[in-house]
Parts: C-alpha cells; structure tokens; sequence
C-alpha cells in the first residue's frame, strides 16, 4: 500500500555535496552521440584500438582456469602478479618500485579521489598546471582546496615559477606527457628541475601519465617517478592502451603514502573487480602491449596529422594551435576577442562539436581557448569539421 505523505523531506545535502559540479566535456558528450554530429570533443579512445579477441581469450581463460578465486572478493591493494607487472615495469633507470607500492583502483579518477581524499583539508593549497585536467580539477575540488595555478608555456609547466606558490601546498599535480587538454610534453630538462625543486621544497608531486605510451615516434620518456621514488605519487591506467570500459588504474606512491591511499580505498569500494585484473594480466604478462601499442600510435599519429593539416588549410590567421607528439589532444588559441563558449553554440548548429578551454583553468579562465580531438574521428569527417569551424572562426575575425 502506498503511504501518504503529507511532509514531503526537504534534502538537506553535505557541504561537500554542494562542490559537486558537472564535467563539462560528459554534458557535452550527450550531445554527440547523436550520430550526424562530428566530435571533436570526447577524449575517447578509438573503439578501433580495442583488443576484442584478446580480452574474450582471456575471461574465457581466467574463468575456465581459475574462476572460483576470480569471481571472490579481492584485496584491497589489487591482483598481485599485475601489481608485480606494474612494478616491474616501473623499475628503470636505477630505480626499484616495489608492488607494495601499488594500489590498482577503479580506474584513474578513483586514484585522483583518493589522493585528494588522504592529502587534502579545506583550504590547503594544491598546485596545478595552467590549464589542468579537468576531472582532476573535479576530484580535488570536493574537498575545497585553494588551488594555486603553475606557469606553463609551449614546453609544459615551468619549474621556476613554483616558489611563489609552493608555501603551505600540499602537493603538485602535473600531466608532463601530451597533456590533456594541451597535447604539450615536458621537456626532459624541465622535468629533472621539477622533480629537484619539489624535493627541495618536500612537496609532494603526482605524475599523471595515462597518454605516455602513445608517443608517435615510439620514443620512450623518462618517467618522474624514477628520478625521486621517494617523493614522486605516479598514476596510471589501462584505459589508453587497452580499453576504457575496464576501468582499471593505478596509483604508485612511497610506502607511507601507499598505506595510507589503501585505507581509503577499502571505505570507498572494498576492492576493484579481481575478475578485471586477472584478465588484464593475462592479456599483458607475455609482451601483448609491446605489439599492440604501435597500432595505437600510427592510428591516432595518422589522424593527428590529417587534423593538423586541415587546421593549416582552413584556419585564419591570428588562431594558433599546438603541435604534439603523441596523445590525443591539440590546444586551440583565438583571438582574444572571441569566445569559445560561444563559438560552441554556433558549432553544434553546424554539427560541430569541441570542449571550450575554460572548464580547464582552476583560475582566471582564458575565454578564448579550445580543445580538440581527433581519434575517434575518421579523416574525411575531420576534414569536413575543421573546415566548418575555420568558416564560423574566421566569420569573427
């Protein structure tokens, strides 16, 4: 029988509740799965990458061999041969990672919850890039921070300017390779000062690199964390390399710091799927990525250029735009006088779609900034969307 309510509730919602924002770009996305629109706006990985056969070998291979323990509940810290694997591969250069170090969580974004969980009280002060990620503008916000913005320039972040604002900060948030949303790659001189001014100063710097492997000259960078293991957080992910929908991560951070993520996680979900991370160690273990992730670099290297070509075809003069290496991502530049947010709507009318650059900056938004993406778009409907925004942006300058 339904009861009759004469006192409906009135939600009364936490202080954090009210920090909760929209992503920007996933509102964006509802617009674009309306086929006829060209996107340019999701930082999808392309379904043509995605290891099918693969991944159906191996659940039928982990469920027939070792089902029982596959469909139980798991430790907290993760699978330990994948946390082997990881550390293993982590290890370079002199460095020894360890898998206690190594806490698999429910992709990327729950390791950046996680840090911001343990690391951050109201009003601490955490430095970020200039523009940043968003969903980890999103992730830290929840637990109010005074974010301190970091000066970047075409070379990434720039390490002399953190003394101005590294009093009191609680850690350093960085994505040195084929940023998202710039596409930019720190130098490898830039990224020896970085780690050397943050042990100075005891600060805390996370090493985003989830788009490290997709150089497109195949190029291997030097990874942060095996400069200073001791004072380097270091996150990765499986989503770019294998497939987004496993949501599977990982954070790689000193043993203090490793406890401390883990406790967290156990109040936040127990564990990430065991059955996940025994399928995606039976994927990898043998050598799969050195052989697949060449074909992920030529695709999106391909499309990249096919991009960067069209934008120098249809563009007018006074917008500029990045040229990357690897990644996913090409940061746009207008006029100063024209508006993005704007521009958007004008672009959907056309069947156009991009992310505007401001949801990017955790302060003083540059209004006339863009990001675009290119691999999840075919090169004849990247052509034909290019040409019709170099139309609508050249109508406004």
């Amino acid at each position: 029988m339904k009861i009759e309510n004469p006192n409906p509730i009135e939600w009364r919602f936490a202080e954090r509740a009210e920090q909760l924002q929209a992503s920007f770009i996933r509102e964006i996305l509802k617009i674009t799965q309306q086929p006829e629109i060209i996107s340019f706006a999701g930082g999808l990985p392309s379904p043509l990458t995605f290891p099918v056969d693969e991944m159906k070998a191996a659940y039928d291979k982990v469920l027939s061999a070792n089902g029982k323990v596959a469909l139980q509940y798991g430790p907290t810290d993760g699978y330990t041969p994948l946390r082997q694997w990881i550390a293993d591969s982590l290890s370079v250069g002199g460095a020894k990672i360890v898998p206690e170090q190594v806490l698999m969580t429910s992709g990327s974004q729950q390791a950046l919850d996680l840090l911001g969980k343990v690391l951050i009280d109201e009003g601490s002060r955490v430095l970020v890039e200039t523009p940043s990620y968003l969903g980890a503008l999103q992730a830290f916000s929840v637990y109010r921070p005074e974010f301190k913005s970091v000066e970047t320039d075409d070379h990434g972040l720039v390490p002399s300017s953190i003394d101005a604002v590294a009093e009191g900060a609680r850690m350093l948030y960085s994505l040195p390779n084929f940023q998202n949303p710039t596409g930019r790659t720190m130098s490898i001189e830039r990224r020896q000062e970085l780690v050397e001014t943050c042990a100075r100063l005891g600060l805390p710097l996370i090493e985003d690199d989830p788009y490290g492997a997709l150089s497109y000259k195949g190029e291997p960078l030097p990874k942060m964390v095996a400069m200073n293991p001791d004072g380097v957080i270091y996150m990765g992910s499986f989503s770019k390399v294998l497939t987004p929908g496993i949501r599977l991560g990982y954070v790689v951070a000193p043993l203090p710091l490793a406890r401390r993520l883990e406790l967290a996680k156990q109040a936040a979900d127990l564990h990430t799927s065991q059955l996940t991370q025994m399928v995606v160690h039976e994927v990898i273990k043998d050598g799969f990525l050195e052989q697949h992730i060449p074909k992920i670099r030529a695709l999106y290297g391909d499309q990249c250029q096919v991009m960067l070509d069209a934008m120098a075809q249809h563009f007018p003069a006074g917008v500029e735009w990045t040229k990357p290496e690897g990644g996913m991502f090409i940061w746009v530049t207008l006029p100063k006088h024209i508006d993005a947010m704007k521009l958007l709507d004008e672009a959907i009318a056309q069947k156009v779609a991009f992310v505007p650059g401001s949801p990017f900056y955790a302060n003083e938004p540059a209004t006339n900034t863009l990001r675009l993406s290119f691999v999840t778009v075919p090169p004849e409907r990247i052509r034909h969307g290019i040409e019709i925004l170099g139309k609508l942006i050249a109508a406004k300058v």
